[in-house]
């Protein structure tokens, strides 16, 4: 049986003074791609803010919120074994930074590179492979605020994957993208599922889900609603009592797709 990647026990966390998540357990095993579901408020954010370490659960007995089998972590050392590609990351990061140092600055989980990081020959080689992989190389000299919202997101997946992450937690993918930058980035998704990357998923999008992840938790008002396969959790019913809002399922070539009912 695969190690937990992710294991909270009876968590209680705060957004500012307002309680998110009260006596919150959720295990998700190393392999075991996932996708996190629910409206918005549901404690989307906070968990991926937890799990990032940019907020830390109320200390409790015998709660816990182990990552990669450790409660403590350095930051910059779990952020670069766990590649994390959020909002805020995408908003924060500075907009003068050369396409090739975003790729490099996962290195130091900094933002930009500065003068006194040293990389390699082999860590330049490593980067420029991974926009040729993500299909980018092209953009290696432009500045991150000239891309479009789709090419920002591939660079900082690639900032992600230089350190050749055990898993990445993906915040809503295709969320601003055409459809054709989504089933893009969807398709880079998949391949690196089938590379044995475990992926963690946090969405209100039933769209953005791959048929390779199988596992769904739905979420909502900070508790876990549901928790399975996929197959059993993406019903109608199920998302129209999550979403409050009468829904059809339709499955088209592994993915999901919903409609008013």
């Amino acid at each position: 049986m695969n190690r937990n990647l992710l294991e909270l026990h009876d968590i209680t966390a705060y957004r500012g003074k307002s309680l998110v998540f009260e006596g919150l357990s959720l295990a998700i095993p190393e392999g075991d791609s996932t996708v996190v579901l629910g409206p918005n408020g549901a404690g989307k954010t906070t968990l991926l803010k937890l799990i990032s370490c940019d907020i830390y659960p109320v200390a409790t007995k015998g709660s816990r919120l182990k990552i990669l089998g450790r409660e403590r972590w350095n930051v910059w050392e779990l952020r670069s074994r766990f590649g994390i590609i959020s909002h805020d990351l995408q908003h924060d990061y500075l907009q003068s930074a050369k396409g090739l140092n975003v790729i490099l600055s996962g290195y130091y989980s900094s933002i930009d590179t500065w003068s006194y990081q040293k990389f390699c020959e082999g860590d330049i080689e490593k980067a420029s492979l991974i926009m040729c992989k993500l299909g980018i190389e092209s953009l290696a000299e432009r500045s991150f605020g000239e891309m479009s919202v789709g090419q920002q997101r591939r660079f900082l997946l690639g900032r992600a994957l230089i350190n050749d992450p055990r898993a990445l937690l993906l915040d809503e993918p295709t969320t601003g993208l055409d459809l054709k930058a989504s089933f893009q980035y969807l398709d880079i998704v998949r391949s690196l599922i089938r590379e044995g990357k475990t992926i963690i998923l946090v969405t209100h999008h039933v769209h953005e889900i791959p048929p390779e992840i199988k596992r769904v938790v739905l979420i909502k008002n900070g508790r876990i609603f549901l928790d399975g396969e996929k197959t059993e959790v993406l019903t109608s019913s199920n998302l129209s009592t999550l979403f409050e809002i009468p829904l059809q399922v339709a499955v088209s070539n592994g993915f999901y797709q919903v409609f008013p009912g």
